[in-house]
């Protein structure tokens, strides 16, 4: 099996070979890109600038995308998911994105996870979008993308009102009915994102009894990230469920703390190897390590992800796809992150995407990577 990133002659808008991450990587279970803002260097100024209003910096990212998707041999129809990560300020003028997607895609529209975020690591960037395409033309995945689930009743109006563990209820079952439509059932899904606003971390856990009522045999990953609000503004909790045709198998390598919870630290399907959210903590007790160190947090995250990938029989070059969550109090060392990747990481880098979230299930916690790798 080959992965290939995706190379241009010329990307109009930065020299992407200055960073520890690929434009995009092809696979033979998919093509993955990085997450893209409007940024460009300014030759003037030596510096990199985000321009205009959403309607504009949403052309540019598709515009970049459209690019890196031609680099390798796809186009717009072969998307298959897109994740728009969208400021919190910004939410009111989302619309306006999600037309520009609209007119772009024309009548064959991709899954849309729309994640509202606290800030992106451009702070004049309205927007950072991300997708995953098909790996050759007309494919059709193994994966199963649902849209961003939210706990809302057939008319949009959201339930439980305040109440975390009936909002997940309703969450998981709206789940359940898209993917019975399809054939299959939450025993298939592989992975759950989660996202909280600020009143719902603390009773987070709460919400176990719903996880271990309506998921399994196979329990599968996850990754859990508090945002400032999420799309409805009485809405506590949002959920990106995958699902796979595949049999799913449990990849674990042992890791004590896990043995109470409802999900596993990763799962394959077919060739697919889906990581949970890791965060630097102790694999026996689960308590953090190196306390507001993101570097040394990083050094220790990126080792678990390896350790999981080599469990399912891969190598560092098989990790495809990283998402990085971190806090603001993480920012002056954020940086030094990508040395730890340079480091780390084996050549083609994977594709990745960096966000601010409102903060981690811990305080101490700084950085938390959602990893995806693809296993021959």
């Amino acid at each position: 099996m080959t992965i290939t990133p995706i190379h241009l002659k010329r990307f109009h808008w930065y020299d992407y070979k200055r960073y520890s991450f690929s434009l995009g990587l092809k696979t033979s279970a998919g093509t993955y890109l990085s997450g893209h803002t409007a940024s460009e260097y300014e030759p003037a100024t030596k510096r990199m600038v985000v321009r205009g209003g959403i309607t504009e910096q949403v052309r540019t990212v598709y515009a970049k995308i459209a690019a890196i998707l031609e680099g390798a041999g796809l186009g717009y129809g072969d998307v298959v998911r897109i994740v728009e990560y969208v400021r919190a300020q910004d939410i009111e003028r989302y619309a306006d994105a999600a037309a520009v997607r609209r007119e772009l895609f024309g009548e064959k529209q991709p899954v849309v996870n729309t994640v509202v975020v606290k800030s992106l690591l451009r702070p004049d960037a309205f927007i950072e979008i991300e997708v995953t395409a098909a790996f050759a033309p007309g494919t059709v995945p193994s994966a199963v993308f649902l849209p961003s689930i939210l706990p809302v009743d057939d008319q949009g109006n959201v339930v439980g009102t305040g109440d975390l563990v009936v909002q997940t209820h309703a969450v998981y079952e709206r789940a359940a009915r898209m993917l019975s439509a399809m054939g299959l059932g939450l025993d298939r899904v592989v992975k759950i994102a989660t996202y909280m606003t600020p009143p719902a971390a603390s009773h987070y856990y709460n919400t176990a009894r719903v996880w271990r009522e309506r998921l399994g045999p196979v329990f599968p990953t996850s990754v859990e990230v508090v945002m400032p609000r999420l799309l409805h503004p009485q809405a506590m909790v949002q959920c990106d469920f995958i699902a796979t045709r595949e049999i799913p198998t449990a990849v674990d390598p042992g890791w004590k703390r896990y043995g109470d919870l409802a999900c596993s630290p990763a799962v394959r399907a077919g060739k697919v190897l889906y990581i949970s959210g890791q965060a630097a903590l102790d694999a026996t007790t689960g308590q953090v390590l190196h306390k507001r160190d993101v570097v040394a947090q990083a050094e220790c995250i990126y080792g678990n992800v390896l350790q999981l990938v080599r469990t399912a029989g891969g190598a560092p070059h098989h990790l495809v796809k990283t998402i990085e969550y971190v806090t603001s109090a993480s920012l002056d060392r954020y940086r030094e992150v990508g040395a730890v990747r340079s480091k780390m990481l084996e050549e083609p880098r994977p594709a990745s995407t960096g966000l601010i979230s409102e903060k981690l299930l811990s305080d101490d916690l700084l950085i938390n990577v959602d990893a995806l790798a693809v296993v021959d």
